[in-house]
């Protein structure tokens, strides 16, 4: 699929045209057209194999495409090495030198270039407190938290001002908490330093919390490009409703069944509520008689798997404002009415 859905006149940063990159019989990547725009905080999401690491890959300069091109700023790029593109990369591993301090991790690429040792460390001294590691240039690596190796990387990356900045799951291996407060410092980092920055991942919450657009990949291919929230409440493919979030998909028999219609649906199960099977049906809107036959208590929210009597069954997401786990439980068995919006129904392609 491909697709080039962002504003037109804004300055593209790279730019994929039909790119492809096989590996015997395998294509990873297949025939990919992509705009990132400059600025953006862009993210690459999908399984593993999907393609999206090749991707970045490619930008780097360590792939070289079987076919296509690609273009940074407008320069064709597809046959430079990696010291010729204006990037950096930015590793899950962090990549740091276990023997150098960190103001020596931070300054390398600058003493690489010839800088001055007096501006070398005027620089660093700026990058680590921008990354809140203010101090530290004395410590070595290994006397770090993995939060703090990461902004140790980051910092070694930004100090070079490249154009595109390329994470590849930056964040991969950290704790939950540690994750979820470096994605709100990486956005907050990103807005500061204006960086195109492409982020690889497979955690559909860390592309919703962080990204301005996500191209989610599948096989190779770029099943749909959209902002955070055209992708989870606008799923194009059966693929993207049920890799980004969860979703009911209701096709055939069960469509007509339920809703009257043809295809295959989307409906998101918070969409979905709960109400006495007595309840009258407001208008614009799909119902379905069914039984309660799963509760999942989730603490925050609760999941209902509901067999509806027609056939098949809906997930319904409910948030436990005034509910217990006691108090969910006792819901198994009754008989319900579910009722959603018919503009909650996303028709889906192929």
């Amino acid at each position: 699929m491909s697709e080039r859905n962002t504003p037109p006149s804004a300055e593209i940063a790279v730019r994929f045209n039909k790119v492809s990159r096989h590996f015997g019989d395998v294509r990873a990547v297949d025939q990919v057209d992509l705009d990132i725009y400059d600025g953006e905080f862009f993210s690459m999401l999908g399984p593993s194999g999907s393609g999206k690491t090749t991707c970045l890959r490619l930008i780097a300069g360590f792939e070289q495409s079987t076919s296509g091109s690609i273009q940074l700023y407008g320069q064709d790029v597809t046959g430079l090495p990696p010291f010729l593109r204006d990037v950096n990369t930015v590793f899950q591993d962090y990549a740091l030198f276990p023997h150098m301090t960190v103001g020596e991790n931070v300054g390398y690429g600058l003493m690489v270039k010839g800088i001055a040792k007096s501006d070398r460390e005027l620089q660093v001294k700026d990058m680590l407190e921008m990354v809140q590691l203010g101090g530290m240039e004395k410590r070595k690596p290994t006397q770090l938290s993995g939060g703090q190796r990461q902004r140790v990387a980051l910092a070694r990356a930004l100090i070079n001002r490249p154009r595109v900045l390329l994470l590849d799951e930056p964040l991969g291996a950290l704790d939950l908490k540690l994750r979820q407060q470096m994605q709100l410092e990486l956005k907050t980092i990103q807005h500061r330093v204006g960086i195109t920055f492409i982020f690889v991942t497979h955690d559909q919450e860390e592309a919703l919390t962080m990204s301005d657009r996500i191209a989610v990949f599948n096989q190779g291919k770029i099943e749909q490009i959209g902002t955070p929230a055209e992708i989870y409440e606008q799923p194009k493919t059966e693929f993207v409703a049920g890799f980004v979030g969860v979703s009911n998909i209701v096709r055939g028999d069960q469509a007509r069944r339920v809703m009257g219609k043809d295809g295959n649906f989307a409906i998101r199960p918070e969409k979905i509520h709960i109400v006495p099977v007595e309840s009258p049906a407001p208008e614009n809107t799909f119902c379905a008689i069914g039984a309660i036959r799963e509760v999942i208590y989730l603490g925050v929210n609760t999941r209902y798997v509901v067999d509806l009597d027609t056939g098949g069954e809906l997930s319904v997401l409910e948030q436990n404002l005034a509910q217990d786990s006691m108090n969910v439980a006792a819901a198994r068995g009754r008989k319900v009415q579910l009722i959603w919006q018919q503009s909650d129904c996303r028709l889906l392609q192929g």
